[in-house]
């Protein structure tokens, strides 16, 4: 996926260094959070934290940053390698990620590194099964976030719904991105995601979605021929 990130979104380091990010987490997406794309997007960020830190040296970048060191610090009962940050137990990183994130939200109110705070914030709940509180932080985020970062909570707010059966909510999020995609979410990957979240409601719009990227090039041709695969064959 990283590469046609990269091929449709120009070769700009930021991009570059995204994409290096993105392909890490696919090879680890099954050891990471429950809702399937988010991961995608925790990565994504997780780039784009290193991105800022190299290239602008400000200090809400350089607290965005250190939120999302937090955010994605493993936990690990033995000694973690030198430099790698760590907990030896989650309710300890719960409580660093709400100090951290909760932290820059407090502190830079109305910029973008709060609205990605926010997003996390919407991921984190998420993975802890706080759908309710995942649903107003992504809203939130929707809300006070630029235009790529908006694009993310969006999406992943159409994923949470969707794995509660909320396949309308989740179509209405998503086809915007698809006539509208951003830096961070493109239109194959918005109409790739939509396809699976109305593969038991809509099959054949979905079959209908993912024909095209089925013939394209690369990762998402891949993606789209095991998301047409999964798609309940009519009776």
């Amino acid at each position: 996926m990283d590469r046609l990130t990269r091929h449709e979104l120009k070769s700009d380091k930021f991009v570059e260094e995204v994409g290096q990010t993105v392909h890490f987490l696919e090879a680890h997406k099954q050891q990471a959070i429950r809702y399937g794309g988010i991961a995608l997007a925790v990565l994504v960020l997780a780039g784009a934290g290193y991105w800022f830190m190299k290239n602008r040296a400000a200090t809400r970048q350089e607290a965005l940053y250190k939120a999302l060191e937090t955010y994605n610090a493993p936990v690990l009962q033995e000694a973690p390698p030198e430099g790698v940050k760590a907990y030896k137990t989650d309710a300890e990183r719960q409580a660093a990620i709400q100090k951290d994130l909760g932290g820059l939200i407090a502190n830079y109110s109305g910029s973008e590194e709060a609205a990605i705070c926010t997003y996390l914030l919407g991921l984190n709940a998420a993975d802890h099964g706080k759908i309710a509180e995942a649903e107003k932080y992504l809203k939130t985020a929707i809300d006070d976030a630029g235009k790529d970062y908006a694009s993310l909570a969006r999406l992943s707010l159409a994923q949470l719904y969707a794995s509660q059966g909320k396949v309308a909510e989740a179509d209405a999020l998503v086809r915007p991105l698809i006539s509208s995609p951003t830096v961070l979410v493109s239109k194959d990957l918005a109409t790739l995601e939509l396809a699976k979240m109305l593969a038991k409601s809509k099959p054949e719009e979905a079959k209908k979605l993912l024909e095209p990227l089925r013939s394209a090039s690369g990762p998402i041709s891949r993606a789209a021929i095991q998301a047409y695969a999964n798609i309940p064959q009519s009776r």
